[in-house]
Formats: structure tokens, C-alpha cells, sequence
């Protein structure tokens, strides 16, 4: 075992069985049975000490509860093009419904030591738990951090790879709206780096290009999100016109550094 992962084993397990006795032993002190409940006391110390042991083990092995990652903005935020009550349902209900039910998924499994992107990579290994509430943390995670641009357009190195690639920003949003509108049911269209290349696919469901299932793999550097809980408190079925407002509040910034990443 590594010094560092021994060291940060006794030290969990030292806080725990001390923090432990020192409850039982001031409770014996302050009371008025004070020499049973201190026989009581120590007798109880090596449960102390297995249950320490126990504790520290499973702070210190590597498991990975995944969590719900805060909005960089309020809810409010992205308004008039997508209401507050739809983040508010979008982030707090839905995507924190994700986290909670891949953490039961990977409870007791291997998967509880991997990260979100080695379970992605390797999903075909896991069940249809893993796969959609891995695919809903990981999409959700993803969209957020490419919301809140209020406006702002590609530039530099991203700019020049979308005229490149598809003639122009327009272009791209159309192939992108086309994507998103043409998906049948619920999923996510995607802009991805494929190979060096920009892509733009579509996914089913909580699906996504880094898993090994994805007939367009790669690195995806924005997606949007086509289930109807995105969108249907202010667009009902009109999921087109969701999905031109959108563009609005693209985080181009955030959507760039991604891109860079991924060469």
C-alpha cells in the first residue's frame, strides 16, 4: 500500500475511534453510573476500532459519489429564452435525479472507483442503470457549462474551424437544429471533435459520443439537449423553436476551450 494511502487510513481511522470514545467516555464521566458506563466504555473499544477501520477504508479507497455540479449562473439567467421554473425543474429535479439513481447503479461494483468518463468509455460493460443515468449526469454536466453567453459569437481557432468545416456559424446552427428536431423521441444533438474534425450527430436518450456505443464517436464540445423537459413549459411541441432560441445563450467561450482541449 502507498506511505500516502496508509498515512491518510490512520488518520481517518485515528479521528474516528477517538472522536468515538471521547463521546462514550465523556458521557461516563458526566454521569452519575460513572463506573459501569466507564467499564462499558472501554470494554466497547475494540468495536470502536474495527468500526474505525471500516470507516477509514471506505474514505480512503478511491470511491467516486458522483454529485450535482452548480449552475455558473442563476436560474433566471438564460431568460427570456429559457424560463427559470425549466432550470430550475431541469437542474435540481432532473439532473439531480441522474446523480442519485448512477450512485445506486455503481453501489458495490467496480464502477463506484471509476470516473464519469471511464464509465462513458466503456459503457457497453454496465447496464442500462449505469448507461442512462451516467449518460444524464455526463450530457447535463456538459450542458450547463456551455449555457449563459447571452449572445456572444466564435472566435479565434473554433471560428475558423466552423467556416471551414460547414461554410458558416448559420450553417452550423441549421445542421445542428436539424439534428436536434429530426431526433426521434428524446436525446441530444452534438458538435464533436472527431479525429481533429468538427461533427455534428445525434444521440438517443442520455447517449453521447464518448461512450463506445456511439455510431459518431469523438469528444463532444456542445450539446443540446432534446428531451422535452428542456423545454416544454415554454415551447410545448415546438421543440424547432426551442431549439432557434437556443443559440441566445450559447456559451461560445466555453464551447472554445472545449474545442481546444479536444485537438
Amino acid at each position: 500500500m502507498p506511505k500516502t494511502i496508509a498515512r491518510q487510513k490512520y488518520g481517518v481511522y485515528r479521528l474516528f475511534v477517538v472522536g468515538m470514545a471521547s463521546n462514550w467516555c465523556g458521557l461516563a464521566h458526566s454521569s452519575k453510573y460513572n463506573y459501569s458506563a466507564m467499564l462499558f466504555c472501554y470494554a466497547a473499544l475494540p468495536y470502536y476500532c474495527a468500526a474505525g477501520r471500516n470507516f477509514a477504508n471506505n474514505k480512503t479507497k478511491g470511491i467516486m459519489a458522483h454529485t450535482l455540479p452548480a449552475l455558473p449562473y442563476a436560474y433566471e439567467a438564460l431568460e427570456p429564452h429559457i424560463d427559470a421554473q425549466t432550470m430550475q425543474i431541469h437542474h435540481s429535479k432532473h439532473h439531480q435525479a441522474y446523480v442519485d439513481n448512477l450512485n445506486k447503479a455503481l453501489a458495490g461494483t467496480d464502477g463506484e472507483n471509476k470516473t464519469l468518463e471511464e464509465l462513458m468509455s466503456n459503457i457497453s460493460a454496465y447496464g442500462p442503470a449505469v448507461r442512462n443515468n451516467g449518460g444524464g449526469h455526463y450530457n447535463h454536466s456538459l450542458f450547463w457549462s456551455v449555457l449563459g453567453g447571452n449572445g456572444s459569437t466564435p472566435t479565434g481557432k473554433l471560428a475558423d474551424a466552423i467556416n471551414e468545416t460547414f461554410g458558416s456559424l448559420d450553417a452550423l446552427k441549421e445542421k445542428m437544429n436539424t439534428a436536434g428536431a429530426t431526433r426521434f423521441g428524446s436525446g441530444w444533438a452534438w458538435l464533436t471533435v472527431t479525429d481533429g474534425k468538427l461533427t455534428v450527430s445525434s444521440t438517443p436518450n442520455q447517449d453521447n459520443p464518448i461512450m463506445d456505443i456511439a455510431e459518431v464517436k469523438g469528444t463532444p464540445i456542445l450539446g443540446i439537449d432534446v428531451w422535452e423537459h428542456a423545454y416544454y413549459l415554454k415551447y410545448q411541441n415546438r421543440r424547432p423553436e426551442y431549439l432557434g432560441a437556443i443559440w441566445n445563450v450559447i456559451n461560445w467561450d466555453a464551447v472554445a476551450q472545449r474545442y481546444e482541449a479536444a485537438l
